[in-house]
């Protein structure tokens, strides 16, 4: 089977919320759900776990629970050839983007543990063992949804999810590129809940999502450095409710 196109607009709002879509996703109050002990959220990239889950963490840092993030990369491949900024300059620019949006989501200065897998080529056995030297009893992991479509997110989603098994702790599963290329019908919401998100965590995200320059607006003219996020794909993570796999 070849990898699912993340190019282009992908899915509208409109699809998803059509027949057979996010309506049918059993709705939650994510302070309802909130993990008893430490939050620990496994990103890909810089921007993965505010996209995927950044209002839901908002609503469980604002209830007292402890969030850590494991980086799985630095993010420094997501524009190769870049006459603009060097892969290294290109992570240290993440890195910061990502320290103001944890910031803005009410995070404070959360622990950010980098496992410097190399962006474009992630292992999933490294993920495991990477996350497995992090994990204690008690943490709850957030690791992206199998399936997401991009590789790295597809190691990190097996790895991460082996991490914990072998831990013994709680995993949660958050999509970030499925709701660009699939579609309703083509996903299963067995196990999904629909989080609701407060005003004040849709305008945190929204903060949050604004921090990441280098991914939301192009680095220079040249077509090496075009936006990643365009409009139509940040339109997904602007709801006011996430989408997240979860224990019953």
């Amino acid at each position: 089977m070849s990898a699912p196109s993340l190019r282009g607009d992908g899915t509208s709002e409109d699809v998803w919320w059509g027949p057979g879509g996010l309506d049918a996703v059993p709705g939650a109050d994510p302070a309802a759900v909130r993990p008893p002990g430490r939050v620990v959220v496994v990103a890909p990239h810089p921007d993965d776990e505010v996209l995927g889950a950044g209002g839901t963490l908002a609503v469980w840092a604002a209830e007292g629970s402890e969030v850590a993030v494991v980086a799985v990369t630095d993010g420094e491949g997501s524009h190769p050839g870049s006459p603009t900024l060097t892969p290294a300059q290109l992570a240290m620019r993440r890195a910061v983007e990502r320290e103001h949006a944890l910031a803005a989501l009410g995070l404070g200065a959360p622990v950010v543990h980098r496992l410097g897998l190399p962006d474009a080529g992630v292992g999933a056995d490294d993920v495991a063992r990477g996350l497995a030297r992090l994990l204690r009893a008690g943490d709850t992991v957030l690791v992206p949804v199998a399936g997401d479509g991009h590789p790295d997110h597809d190691a990190t989603a097996d790895g991460g999810a082996r991490a914990a098994a072998g831990a013994g702790v709680t995993c949660w599963r958050y999509p970030v590129w499925l709701w660009h290329w699939a579609r309703p019908g083509a996903v299963s919401f067995v196990g999904a809940r629909r989080l609701f998100l407060p005003a004040g965590a849709v305008r945190a995200k929204a903060a949050a999502i604004a921090c990441f320059t280098t991914q939301i607006a192009p680095l220079s003219p040249d077509p090496r450095d075009a936006v990643i996020l365009a409009e139509p794909v940040l339109a997904r993570f602007r709801r006011d409710a996430e989408i997240v796999w979860g224990p019953r």
